[in-house]
This record gives C-alpha cells, structure tokens and sequence, in this order.
C-alpha cells in the first residue's frame, strides 16, 4: 500500500509493481463488462425482444416491472374516479372524471384548492400512486393512494397534517416523481434536472421497466440476432450491453441494487457502472434507517439488509429465489428455502417448534378478534426469518437480512424480534424464556451491541468499534457503519482507524474513511487522500477530491492536480444531477466555502433551506458564513433556528453560545454553553469555554466546577490547568493555585509558561 501511494503521488511509470489487490481486482470487472462494439447501442423497447424470447416476455407481462408506470387509462387506472370522496384532517378530497381525463380536486401548492388532472399511474399492487404534472416538468405523486387489496382510497400520512412548505407536502421535492422515484419505474430514465433554472427535462425510452433496465441498450444485440444462425459474428455477450449470466454472486446483486438499495446516486443508470459506487452510494445501518442489530426501519428497500446477510456471503444471489423476469419467487412456502437446507432437519417440529397447517390450535387474534396469523404460520421459515414492516400504509416488505429470532436482543437494544412479530399479545421476556427453553441460554455475540454503544457514545465502545471495523469476516456495510461510528470519537485511535481504512479492499470503507477522516492539516491530508484520487470506484475518487478542496487551495503537486480536476469536476457534476436535493446543494455550497466563493456558498445553502426548511446542517454552515462575514445577528437567528427544532443537537447549542459570547450576551451564551456540556461531557473544550464564560460573569465556584469537569476528561491539558492556576490564584487560593502549576509544569517540561507559574507563585508565597 505505501508504494502505491508514493505512486500516486509521483507518476505511473512503475505502477505495475505496486498496485493493491483491489485495484487489479477493480480492473478485471471491469473489462468484462466492456464490449467489443464501437458506436453505443440504442434502446429498441421490450417489444422488440418477444420474438425471440416469447417465454421470458409472458413472465416479464403484468408483473411488477411492467406495470411499474403506465399513462393513465381505463386499462391502468385502478381506483376508483366515480365522484369517490376521501376525507383527511377536515379536507375532502373528489376524485371524478372529466371527459376522459381522470381528475381530483384537492389541496395543491400553498395549500390552497383546486382541480389537478392525473397523467400517469405509478405502481400496481399492493398500491397505486398517481401522478401529476406541474410547471418545470415536475410530476408530483399524490399522498392519497388507491389500496389495491381493499378496493379503497387512503393516506400515505394518515396521522399527519403536513403543512404546505413541509418537504414532504405532496407539492413539494419530498414527493416529486422525477428526483424520488423515477429513475427505478422507467427504462433508461434521464433526469436532465437543470440546477440553474431549477426544472427539469426527464425521459425515458420505455415508461416502465422493460427487459433493456437490466439487459442494457439493446439495438445490437437485436442485429445480432436477427443474421441468419450461420452468419452471426462471434462477439462478446451476444451483442448485449450488459452481462446478465454468468455472473458472480455479488456481480449480480449489484445488478439489481441500483434500484432496491436506499442510496445517493451519483449518475443516472446508464449501464456501464462496473461497481455499484460507481452509481451510487449506499446507506449505511444509520440511526433512523435501521435498528442497531441492523434490522430493517424506515424504507430502505432490500439490498443493505441482504449483504449484511450469511446467504450473501456464502453467495446465494437474488435469482435462487425469484425468478428474475416474472420477479416472483421460484417456490411457495417453504420449498424456497428447502433447495438449499435439508427439510429433514429444518422443516421439523424439532426445529421450529411450531404446529404445521391443518394441524388443531388457535390462531393469533388482534385484540380487536381479527386473525393475524393463522395455525401453522410459524412453522414458516419466513416467519422466523424474515419478519418485515409496512411501507406506504399497506405494503408488507420482509427484512431479507434472513436472521435467526433474537429476543435477547430485544431486551438489551430495543429491536424487533420475529417472536413478538407473531406473538403480540406476549411479552419480549416470554420470548426470551421460550427461545432459552428450545434452543439453550447460550448467548451470541452480535455487532448490534457494539453499534448501539456506539450510537449513544459510550466512551467504552471505541474499541470494539475499531476491532469490528477492521475485521473482514464481517459485512461491509457493518464494518463501515462501525467505522462511521468510530470517527465521532475525539481519539487517535479512531483517527488511526480511518487512516489504515483508506487502504481497505471494499470500495465502501474506502468511501467511509475518506469521507469521515479527521486530519485538519493540509500536507498529511494530502499524502494520505491524494493517491484515492487514482481510485478506480467514482464514490471514492470523487469523495478523495472533496476532501482535499480546501487543502488544495494551498496548492497541489503536479501529479495531483490534474486528478484532482477531473475527479472534483466528478463531484460537482453529481451534486448539482442531485441538486433537487438539500444535502446536495449543501454539499456544493461546502465545496465553494472551502475554495473561497463565499457568494456562490451561500447561494446553495440558501436553495438547500428553500427545499428543506428542516435540513439544519444548511442553516448551520450558513450560519458560519454569516457570521465571518460579521452578519451576527442573521448567524444567530438561523442557530436559535435549528436548537428549537433540534434541542438535543448540543454541537449547535455549543456554537450558538460562542457565537453570543462574541456578540458579549454572556447571560444568554451561558446557559447554551452550559446545555452543551452536560449533553457532550466527553468534550472537555466545552467544559473549558463554559469555566472561562463563567469566570468572566465572576460565577467563581462554577468555573472551578467546569475546569474540573474538563481536567476530568483530559487531565494534563496546559490550556486547562493554567486556567484552573490562575482562577486559585485570583481566589486567593495559593496551595490549590501551586498543585494545579507544577501538575502543569511536570506534564509539559517544554512549556516556559509551568515553570513561571510555578515561580510566580513561590516567589509570591515567599513574599
């Protein structure tokens, strides 16, 4: 790994000898997804394929994929449009037709009322959605769906009110066709959002999934095809852009992961992305995406919960279970999963303990009375397995981690747990006793634990975070969540870490490191990031050229900055693609702070609050130009903001009371400095700026509280033990003065300023 870097760094001359195993592995993928054809397919449509694959057409018609989006007719419209009223929080809403338009009247922008004509439908089972075009060549789905199952109109919030300018008011970008949903229910979907003028140009080849979303442009492959059998050229992959068999395992479920993973796109899907990052960034187990132990929470579709699985790892792909054109499951029941474990261990009483169907027994009842589940549900191997939630109201989504019920587990971290799933009308120590009492009381270790540690910040679980990100028989996505947790920690060992992780063979720890790397000095940043800009993943080379913006500004080597460009120019590109998207005009706006263009950054963290007005990391950063640009009182007004509707955000509250110690409201900067201290206690510099605030109101003893507080967490700082010498020496407190400065003066040798305290207060004992 070091004479790569030194390579990165001064030519490519000699990079044959010192690439890391994962660049050649990189390199190897990528070559066989090329092709040998000079001009670039066309997208020809799925009709185009049924003549020769009429057997694969029929399963692809009607399924989910081909129904995925459609115009809006009486052969795809399922709800009901015959003057049907639906009511929510006081607003009725008519949905009717209007010649042979189908149309609703409802609340639009501002809130207000009016006559909205639908134009597409979006989904088919267990829900539809409907569209609706605005200005700009928006289509913003409706938040009233139509229940395919039950025959009835419902709300996608059925407990919220969401106001007008809320990012999720259905006007607005939280539910716009083209940035949320778009780019999974069509084929070659091209958002063309422009972030100038803020519209948008978006098209499609095919309206929805047809065979060329996964197969590629597919022109080629038709001409091939359609010679006679003798005379067809040998060419790679029959023609077709992207390889679809073959494949290995993970090939193949980064095949479909663009579309069932919770990630940042960084392209539009244009079928040739070697690697997933090459498309996109997938979301880590983060707190309010998945439960600690990695269990599925909000709606983050399949792919993360799948890698973190031990089928992914022993290569199972998504095609042993459904059938990839119909995308129904190969087998019912428990046949799915006897093709791989043997029925007569597994489909046993002994094993699951559970009553067959057909067998007598009482069904799980509601307390209402109606049937949850039915005698012999839990004899299912899905049911112990893969316990799902519900999204958008009414679709049950199993969790595809596939992981053995842990009750205890339940108990320690507050996860869900496939016994209670079932059995609600018992509680999680029942759970845990009937699991103990089949099975035995041997516990398993689970990187739940040490994720949850880490989420709360115990001090204690640094290590275990450390150990688990760097153990490779552990998921990536687990090991780069637990890096992630890792870098919150203030500690050279979680900044050591980060720095062996920039070497790692997964793209996604690369991705991580890069992007959470603490190392504020401009020349080690760039002997450690710079040789990523040569990373052949774009997540990581582009995240590599974010990182070195502001290090850059002071100059790079000549063997850097051309890489630099061209990756920066990467970044750039994808984050005004995504400029729909708060977090990416933020992520501009912090490019252009860093370079300098303080005008230009604040122009994005302006359009990033207009989207979002609850997107706080936006008011913050502009907050911080605000305030260096002396505009204080609009810096206050926007971190008063984000603590009102952030209260537990304490690094904000920490930066709103230094802010309003500038502007010398110390009464006022107290009282946040000291909010932040007791929720961040491990940050001692917090402690530090409270004892000096409190010092300066001649709050003495409190002072002393605080500096004690901060010595408690970094017990030889100078900075802190001068302070807490030189508050004894004003008390007049000589003896507490002199222990804290030769406790300064030991520690530090090489600081004059020990020994003068020292002196100074002998020489004034003395006297």
């Amino acid at each position: 790994m070091t004479r790569w870097k030194i390579t990165g760094i001064i030519a490519t001359l000699v990079i044959i000898f010192s690439i890391p195993l994962y660049v050649v592995k990189e390199k190897s993928r990528r070559m066989a997804t090329q092709t040998d054809r000079q001009a670039p397919a066309e997208f020809v449509g799925s009709d185009a394929c049924r003549d020769c694959h009429q057997s694969e057409y029929d399963k692809w018609k009607g399924s989910h994929h081909q129904l995925a989006m459609a115009a809006a007719s009486d052969e795809t419209v399922l709800g009901d449009f015959a003057d049907a009223e639906f009511r929510h929080f006081g607003v009725t809403t008519r949905f009717y037709k209007k010649d042979d338009r189908f149309m609703v009247t409802t609340q639009g922008p501002q809130g207000e009322m009016g006559d909205f004509e639908i134009t597409h439908t979006f989904g088919w089972f267990p829900l539809q959605q409907y569209l609706i075009p605005f200005p700009g060549g928006r289509l913003q789905c409706l938040p009233i769906a139509w229940d395919s199952r039950e025959k009835r109109w419902y709300h996608l919030y059925p407990d919220r009110r969401l106001a007008a300018d809320d990012w999720l008011y259905w006007t607005n970008n939280g539910q716009n066709w083209n940035a949320m949903c778009a780019e999974c229910h069509s084929t070659d979907l091209r958002k063309n959002y422009d972030p100038d003028d803020e519209t948008y140009r978006t098209t499609w080849s095919e309206i929805s999934v047809g065979c060329e979303a996964c197969h590629g442009p597919g022109s080629d492959h038709v001409a091939w095809a359609q010679l006679p059998e003798m005379g067809r050229p040998d060419v790679v992959n029959t023609a077709l852009a992207v390889k679809t068999s073959g494949l290995t395992s993970t090939r193949q479920v980064q095949l479909c992961a663009p579309c069932h993973a919770r990630r940042m796109s960084l392209d539009d899907n244009i079928h040739a992305h070697a690697d997933f990052l090459d498309y996109g960034i997938p979301q880590l187990l983060g707190e309010g995406m998945y439960f600690p132990d990695g269990q599925i929470l909000d709606e983050v579709y399949v792919y993360g919960s799948f890698i973190q699985s031990k089928m992914y790892a022993r290569g199972v792909r998504c095609s042993d279970c459904h059938d990839v054109h119909s995308i129904r499951r190969i087998k019912d029941g428990n046949d799915l999963c006897l093709q791989c474990h043997r029925a007569a261990i597994y489909d046993t009483r002994d094993h699951h303990f559970h009553k067959q169907a057909g067998e007598t027994g009482e069904p799980i009842r509601a307390a209402t009375g109606e049937v949850l589940f039915d005698v012999g549900s839990g004899a299912l191997c899905e049911q112990c397995h893969m316990p799902g939630r519900n999204y958008m109201g009414v679709d049950y989504r199993p969790d595809h981690s596939f992981r053995i019920p842990r009750p205890d587990l339940s108990l320690a971290l507050d996860t869900p747990n496939a016994c209670n799933h079932c059995h609600v009308d018992k509680t999680v120590q029942w759970s845990v006793d009937a699991v103990a009492k089949w099975y035995g009381k041997k516990i398993r270790p689970h990187y739940g634990t040490i994720l949850a540690a880490g989420r709360r910040q115990d001090p204690n679980a640094l290590a275990e975070l450390v150990r688990l990100a760097g153990d490779r028989l552990y998921p990536d996505i687990v090991r780069a969540t637990a890096l992630s947790l890792a870098s919150t920690y203030p500690d050279e060992t979680a900044a050591e870490a980060l720095k062996q992780a920039l070497s790692d063979e997964s793209a996604l720890i690369r991705h991580t490191a890069v992007n959470r790397l603490p190392v504020p000095d401009p020349g080690q940043r760039k002997a450690l990031v710079g040789p990523l800009l040569y990373d052949p993943v774009r997540a990581v080379r582009i995240e590599a050229a974010r990182s070195l913006v502001a290090a850059a500004q002071q100059g790079l080597s000549p063997s850097l900055q051309q890489p630099y460009e061209k990756a920066l120019a990467e970044y750039i590109r994808a984050m005004e693609r995504t400029g729909d998207f708060a977090a990416s005009r933020h992520n501009l706006g912090n490019i252009y702070a860093d370079q300098g263009q303080t005008d230009r950054a604040i122009d994005h963290f302006r359009k990033a609050i207009a989207i979002d007005r609850l997107f706080y990391p936006a008011k913050v950063n502009l907050a911080m130009l605000y305030n260096a640009k002396g505009q204080k009182d609009s810096a206050e007004a926007l971190l008063r903001e984000v603590v009102q509707e952030h209260p537990d955000l304490y690094e904000i509250k920490y930066s709103l009371g230094l802010l309003l110690a500038e502007k010398k409201d110390y009464d006022t900067a107290v009282i946040y400095l000291g909010d932040a201290a007791a929720g961040l206690p491990q940050r001692s510099r917090i402690h530090y700026n409270l004892a000096l605030l409190l010092k300066q109101l001649n709050r003495n003893a409190q002072a002393e509280t605080a500096l004690n507080q901060a010595l408690s967490v970094d017990p030889n700082n100078p900075d802190y033990l001068y302070a807490l010498a030189v508050l004894y020496i004003e008390w007049d407190r000589p003896d507490d003065a002199l222990k804290a400065a030769l406790q300064l003066r030991d520690a530090h040798p090489a600081l004059a300023m020990g020994r003068e305290l020292v002196n100074y207060i002998e020489g004034s004992r003395a006297n």
